[in-house]
Formats: structure tokens, C-alpha cells, sequence
């Protein structure tokens, strides 16, 4: 395995790679316009309400209305999009959103737009972006090919900074000339263009052998899978030790430019702009950095460049000098999330893929969202100077922590194609779906020389086991014989271990028990389903 994967090392894919397939680019630029509506309908809000009573705290909540859905939405959203068809899903979402968007413009145009008004459609667009999140993640492994994936997440990154930097700049001008009223309308018109290119995509239709998950077995059934995977929970780990201290920089921006710098709201918006251009110029050198930097590497380097960016940005006072360095903290900031979210796509198999990108998209928003507070808190108790200088020294200390917590380095060579390998269970009588808990038995034949081998390998088996279904795993010694091991799970219902049967077993989890098949006595397993003992 190490071998494949530093040959495609050796060979990086193109960043501009997946722009070649049709439907993908369709996607992607539909992506892109609807990015530019959502930050041109933020400045919209936001001037709809500058001038009002209240308007600093109104202001604020624009943010709020548009983010909280998203932290309180994400893991549901994951778990609908794992249990529906996902384009269908995206379509009802892009299209609901479409109407309240349209909803927005006319009541702006007609007068009708009281601050209550506004953040409450903002609130329900926010509740559609939390819905299409998740989905929207877990479609490109659906778009591309696998040796692909870590170029479609840099392009993905490197749109939303594109909508970032280039949104507001564009609604500035259009607020001034037409007011909010059309900004809103082209939001509008940008989800149609999202619900155009989805229509373009016919998805293959996915036959289910079995029913669909229930909401709450599936949303525990992820939370099983992220508890027993190590290296899923050190990708949302490192996701916020970057994360965290990074926000404070999109946060305490405006007030640098501000004061440090006496730029007005152009310059700001110049600044900004520096950051979408380093996200751009980012995306251009990945493939030559992903050739010479493995992906802890890259964290670790992007980490110490941001942080350098946080310090110049603190100390200098030459516009031009800051702007350089915003454009390498772009480039650091694409680097990052580009490398995280692709390390997380390449490990998490299909039938989980919406639910484990719905945790990084929470961890991702809750660390901006409580970063920025934090290091808002620290400005306003000593200064921003201070705030940003913290924060360099916090990025520093998430470089120094790859050491000791690094990613997993071959997730490119994990084949997590769906393997049902299982043999079908032997029943007499076939149990509901709801029956359970069920308690499978496995025997083992085990020489004394090799148990040390063979408890080795469970460990991996165990945490197979555990991430696909089983709620309890454990390996017994019998002490009536020399030789004898079983091994003994429990899952919550046969529904569930039917899914674990013919769903969610992956040739890596192949792999992992192919380890330990010498040892097995039979390929026969023992299934006992709970009864409830009559009174």
C-alpha cells in the first residue's frame, strides 16, 4: 500500500484537474455564483439595517441569523443527507431557498422589510445552507475520482474565498446604485443556477438492498463510527487547533485596517480582496506542495505562515506590506482547510460520509464562531495588537503539536469500496428488524506462540467492528481450553447488523480481518438475538 501511494505522490494530480469533467465544473461554477449571492446578501442585510434604531446590535445578529443555524443543523443535516438521495435533498433545499430569497427582494422592494422580517428569512436561509452542507461535501467523491479529491476540496476552498473576497466589493456598489432590494434578487437568481446544474446531473439511482436507517439508530450509528476511528478524531482536532486561533485575524480585521492602518471601508475591502488572491495563488501551487509536503507537513507549515501573517499584520504599519502578507495567510488558510477536508472525504466510507463531514463542518463553525468571540473579548481587554499576537503564538504551538499529533499520512491508499464479505447469517426463523440487541460469536483457534500476534490484530478488528455497528466488542479467553478465543459483539438490532452485513463493510475492513483468518475456526458466526423472559 505505502508503495502506491508515493507513486501518485510522485505524480500530484492537477489542482485544475476536476474542472474537466463536465458536471463537476457545471457544480463548481454554480457553487461560485451562489457564493457571491450569499456574501452580496450579507452587505445587503447589513445596509438595510445600519441605519436603523439599534443598528450595531442589529447588525451583529445578521451574522448570527445566518451562522447559528448552521452549529445547531450540521449533525441532523448529516444524517438526512446519509439516509436521502443527496441530489434530491440539495434540490429541495437550493430551490426552497430560491423562494425565500426571492421572498427577501420583494419585501425589500415593496417597503416591508422590518428588521424582524429580515432576520427571520436570514434565519431560514441559514437553516437551508445547513441542510445543503453536509450533502454538498459528501457529493464529490460522487464527482470525481478518488485520486481526485484533494484537488476538488482545494477548488471548493478556494471558491468560498472567492465569494468572500469578491461578494462584498460587488454588493458595495450595487447597494449604492439600486439599493439592497437587488442584491437580494441576484441571491435569488444564484440558487437557480445551483438548482440548473443539480437538474443537469443525472445521478446513478442507488438501489438499497435493505431499508433505509431510522433518523436516531443513524445518528448514533455515526456517532459510533467517529468514536471509534483515531484518525477521523485527529483530523477535527486538528481542525480546531488551527481554526481557533486563525479566526481572530477574520475577526479582528476591519478594526486593524481601521485603526492601525486609516483605511476606510475600500481599503478593508482591498484587504479582504488580498485574502481571496493568496487563496487563488494557493490553489495554483497546490499539487507542487502536496508533491513535496506531506499533508502534516503542510499543516504544520501553513500554520507558521499564518502566524507570521497574524504578526506583521499586528506590527506594520506599510499598507502594502500587509497586504503581502494577507495574501500568504490566503494561501495558508485554503492549504489547511483544502488538506483537512480532503483527509477527511478520503477516510470516511459512503454509507458515513454525510454524517463525518457534518461533525468537521460543525467543528469548522464553531471554532470560527467561538474564536472570533474570544479573541474579540481579548482585543476590547487589552487591544487588537495583543489579540493577534496571542493568536501567532497559538498557531505556532499547532505547528509544534503535528510532532505528537500528526494526520494519517495514507488515507489516499484506503480502499473503502463497499465489501460485503460477511457469509449470510444461518436462521431458522428470521427475526424482525427491530429485534435485538444481538450478540454475534466468533471462535478462534489460537497457538500460545501466536496470541501476542493475534491480539494485536483484534485491536484493528475490534475497532472495524465498533465503527460499523457493534455498541460492545470484546475478545474472551476460554479457560477450559489451551487454544480456544472468542471473540463476541453486541449490535443494537438485527436491522443494524444486516446493514453491517451487506453496507457498511469496506475492503479495508477486509483487510483488517484477513489478519486474524488464520486463526478463525470456522467462517460460521453465531447469532443470538435478546428475548424478553415472560413473568
Amino acid at each position: 500500500m505505502l508503495s502506491r501511494v508515493t507513486s501518485a505522490a510522485s505524480k500530484p494530480v492537477s489542482t485544475w484537474a476536476p474542472l474537466r469533467l463536465r458536471v463537476y465544473r457545471a457544480l463548481w461554477i454554480a457553487q461560485l455564483v451562489s457564493n457571491l449571492g450569499t456574501w452580496m446578501q450579507m452587505v445587503g442585510a447589513q445596509w438595510v439595517l445600519v441605519d436603523g434604531p439599534n443598528a450595531a446590535a442589529l447588525v451583529s445578529f445578521v451574522q448570527t441569523a445566518t451562522t447559528l443555524p448552521v452549529m445547531i443543523l450540521a449533525i441532523p443535516s448529516g444524517v438526512l443527507a446519509d439516509l436521502l438521495d443527496r441530489r434530491r435533498l440539495l434540490l429541495g433545499a437550493q430551490s426552497t431557498m430560491a423562494v425565500l430569497a426571492i421572498t427577501l427582494a420583494v419585501s425589500t422592494a415593496t417597503g416591508h422589510t422590518t428588521p424582524s422580517v429580515l432576520l427571520t428569512l436570514l434565519f431560514l436561509l441559514g437553516c437551508g445552507q445547513a441542510v445543503v452542507g453536509p450533502a454538498w461535501q459528501a457529493i464529490q467523491p460522487e464527482l470525481v475520482p478518488r485520486d481526485q479529491i484533494p484537488s476538488a476540496a482545494a477548488l471548493g476552498s478556494m471558491n468560498m474565498n472567492i465569494g468572500r473576497a469578491v461578494g462584498p466589493a460587488i454588493a458595495g456598489v450595487l447597494v449604492a446604485l439600486s439599493g439592497p432590494a437587488l442584491v437580494f434578487a441576484l441571491n435569488a437568481v444564484s440558487f437557480a443556477a445551483i438548482v440548473g446544474a443539480l437538474l443537469f446531473w443525472q445521478r446513478p439511482r442507488v438501489t438499497r438492498e435493505l431499508p433505509s436507517e431510522r433518523p436516531l439508530a443513524a445518528l448514533q450509528a455515526g456517532t459510533r463510527f467517529i468514536k471509534s476511528a483515531p484518525a477521523i478524531r485527529r483530523v477535527l482536532l486538528r481542525t480546531a487547533l488551527f481554526v481557533a486561533p486563525a479566526s481572530a485575524l477574520w475577526a479582528l480585521l476591519p478594526v486593524i485596517a481601521r485603526n492601525q492602518l486609516g483605511l476606510g471601508s475600500s481599503g478593508y475591502g482591498l484587504m479582504l480582496g488580498a485574502l481571496g488572491v493568496g487563496a487563488v495563488l494557493g490553489a495554483l501551487g497546490l499539487a507542487r506542495v502536496r508533491a513535496l509536503l506531506t499533508p502534516t507537513q503542510q499543516v504544520a507549515v501553513a500554520a507558521v505562515v499564518f502566524g507570521i501573517a497574524c504578526c506583521g499584520t499586528a506590527l506594520l504599519r506599510v499598507e502594502a506590506l500587509v497586504l503581502l502578507l494577507l495574501v500568504f495567510a490566503g494561501a495558508s488558510w485554503l492549504l489547511t482547510l483544502s488538506t483537512m477536508n480532503a483527509t477527511m472525504q478520503l477516510l470516511l466510507p459512503g454509507w458515513v460520509r454525510a454524517r463525518g463531514l457534518s461533525v468537521y463542518l460543525l467543528v469548522f463553525m464553531a471554532g470560527q464562531a467561538i474564536g472570533s468571540v474570544v479573541w474579540g473579548l481579548v482585543a476590547g481587554a487589552y487591544s487588537a495588537v495583543t489579540a493577534l499576537l496571542v493568536a501567532a503564538a497559538g498557531l505556532g504551538l499547532c505547528a509544534l503539536s503535528t510532532l505528537w499529533l500528526p494526520l494519517r499520512q495514507f488515507a489516499p491508499g484506503f480502499d473503502l469500496t463497499p465489501h460485503a464479505y460477511w457469509p449470510e447469517p444461518q436462521v431458522v426463523v428470521e427475526p424482525d428488524p427491530d429485534d435485538g440487541p444481538v450478540l454475534v460469536l466468533k471462535d478462534y483457534d489460537v497457538p500460545a506462540d501466536k496470541v501476542p500476534e493475534f491480539l494485536s490484530a483484534m485491536s484493528f478488528v475490534g475497532r472495524s467492528r465498533q465503527r460499523t455497528g457493534a455498541m460492545e466488542w470484546r475478545v474472551y479467553r476460554d479457560v477450559g481450553s489451551t487454544e480456544r478465543y472468542v471473540e463476541a459483539f453486541v449490535v443494537r438490532s438485527w436491522s443494524e447488523h444486516m446493514q453491517q452485513h451487506k453496507v457498511r463493510l469496506t475492503a479495508q475492513d477486509l483487510m483488517r480481518e484477513r489478519a486474524v483468518s488464520e486463526f478463525a475456526h470456522d467462517e460460521t458466526l453465531t447469532h443470538l438475538v435478546s428475548v424478553k423472559p415472560q413473568a
